[in-house]
């Protein structure tokens, strides 16, 4: 059976009615195939975001490429296809600022700058990164037919409780003309089990949750994700690896590394 188109109005009335601050920072996880069908397709969900948080709020997505071995160019670079076609098309449209490395956020708004502007982030979602900023800012999450695995809100929490894991990776930048391999260590897993933070927002209350298009939706404030993740961190470090017995092959290797090029 064909699904009926959502008008711009209905999400943004979906939007307002979930909590979506106006005049706040909304970072954007999505699936819009969740969200679809939606009068004007991307665009038109990207507006009803813009026009819900209106014209003193900033909207925040995820902009990376996932190319560790060739420079990331802001103007140029596609993002991955694993942010999906929201993301993607988000960093092209006029007036939106986006990183200028690879691990990047694009944004638009009053505070897109403050957000997007630090130099590389070294592991890439710490405190001065887009991220962190936004925790900084006291903004929003909303994952849009999306789980908690696509919370990236979820690794700051790590890197503020200094988990001891951190996988060797590396990225490439172009440094004087040059391209320049830099390598760092990044709290990397599977990231199913963030999928606990459904279970520690809602016996908080902490987790608004409703439909907005025909998806799914959870939006939370950046600063409870990472209060609430922090404390059961400090319980258990490794609580969003799967054990051992498990035999994940991400979550073996951020296990693996504990201790890997640390003094």
């Amino acid at each position: 059976m064909t699904q009926r188109e959502w008008r711009i109005s209905e999400l943004v009335n979906q939007l307002l009615t979930l909590g979506v601050k106006p005049g706040g920072v909304l970072v954007v996880h999505s699936s819009f195939r969740s969200v679809r069908p939606v009068e004007g397709g991307p665009a038109g969900m990207i507006a009803a975001l813009r026009t819900a948080i209106g014209p003193e709020g900033t909207l925040v997505m995820p902009s990376w490429s996932g190319l560790d071995d060739e420079p990331f160019e802001p103007a140029t670079t596609s993002a991955t296809s694993d942010l999906g076609i929201l993301a993607d098309t988000f960093w092209r449209l006029e007036g939106v600022v986006r990183s200028d490395h690879p691990f990047a956020f694009a944004a638009a708004g009053p505070l897109a700058a403050r957000i997007t502007s630090d130099p590389l982030p070294l592991p890439p979602h710490c405190p001065p990164s887009p991220i962190g900023r936004i925790h900084e800012l006291d903004g929003q999450v909303i994952l849009l037919g999306v789980g908690h695995d696509s919370n990236t809100t979820l690794h700051l929490a790590e890197l503020m409780s200094k988990v001891p894991y951190g996988v060797p990776r590396h990225c490439t930048i172009v440094e004087n003309g040059s391209r320049v391999r830099i390598a760092y260590l990044e709290n990397d897993h599977c990231c199913q089990n963030f999928s606990l933070a459904d279970v520690w927002l809602r016996r908080n209350g902490l987790q608004k949750e409703g439909q907005i298009g025909n998806a799914h939706a959870r939006l939370v404030r950046s600063r409870d994700i990472v209060k609430i993740a922090m404390e059961q961190l400090a319980h258990d470090p490794l609580v969003f690896l799967h054990p051992a017995e498990v035999a994940c092959e991400e979550c073996d290797a951020a296990r693996q590394s504990i201790g890997y090029g640390r003094s």
